[in-house]
């Protein structure tokens, strides 16, 4: 499989003495975890603990390089900015810097995907390479991530990101914990970002109710042709009775992840 550039991500730097700290009041996950052979996957929520960004954090030259969705770094970059306040911290973005990932292929200065090893090896690089079809490769794993999740729309933990390594629970705070702990602890996952795929092949669409045994199970929440994520009510799903889910008036495969705990 060729390395590939994924030109929908962009990188985003954040240096200074005080940016672990920084990022660590914020984050969902441990930043001292981040080294520059290991990186974390993250997110930053609302206050109530919904996904506002999701992100992978890596060490490079004394900076920490958040690889994020492209279409959402000015918006991360804002967001960031305005939680600096005194700290000692710069944050630029990094035109110069390309995410490449690859799987059964050496890639110099890589680091393992810290959501599932499924996904390959990781960089980031001045280089650039020819794409490959990494989305899906995604896809086929069942991994959400930036559009999947929208801003303000989904918990963290419905979205899966305690399964996909992005949620530490001994870190101590960050904005969005109470909610997000209170979750865990709760211990029954009521929705979940499941896979979505049309049966015939036909193209699906955002925002549309899944319907199964004449009742509405769920929501499509992003799409990819005839494939896509929705957040999909567990227990409704369960009382189908092995239903065929459809979305207007098309049958849909409902699929839960293997990665996935509930």
């Amino acid at each position: 499989m060729p390395i590939a550039h994924l030109s929908d991500r962009a990188v985003l730097a954040v240096s200074g003495a005080e940016a672990r700290g920084f990022l660590q009041g914020l984050v969902t996950n441990d930043m001292e975890l981040v080294t520059p052979e290991s990186a974390i996957y993250a997110a930053l929520l609302t206050p109530q603990g919904k996904i506002l960004f999701d992100f992978i954090i890596a060490e490079r030259d004394g900076a920490f390089l958040i690889d994020c969705a492209k279409g959402a770094r000015d918006a991360l970059q804002k967001r960031l900015t305005l939680y600096r306040l005194r700290a000692k911290v710069e944050i630029v973005p990094r035109d110069d810097l390309r995410v490449i990932t690859a799987w059964n292929e050496e890639l110099a200065g890589s680091f393992s995907d810290p959501r599932l090893p499924a996904l390959g090896a990781r960089a980031i690089a001045a280089e650039s390479h020819g794409a490959a079809d990494y989305l899906s490769r995604r896809l086929s794993l069942g991994v959400p991530e930036a559009a999947d999740f929208g801003q303000d729309k989904i918990f963290a933990l419905d979205a899966g990101l305690d399964e996909l390594n992005a949620v530490s629970f001994t870190k101590g705070c960050y904005v969005g914990q109470e909610l997000t702990a209170r979750m865990k602890h709760r211990g029954t996952a009521r929705k979940r970002l499941l896979s979505i795929e049309s049966a015939d092949g036909s193209a699906l669409t955002t925002d549309t109710p899944i319907i199964a045994d004449g009742k509405e199970i769920g929501t499509i929440t992003s799409t990819y042709g005839a494939r896509g994520f929705g957040l999909i009510r567990l227990d409704r799903l369960a009382e189908t009775d092995d239903a065929t889910p459809e979305t207007n008036g098309t049958p849909v495969r409902v699929t839960k992840q293997l990665w996935l705990a509930a």
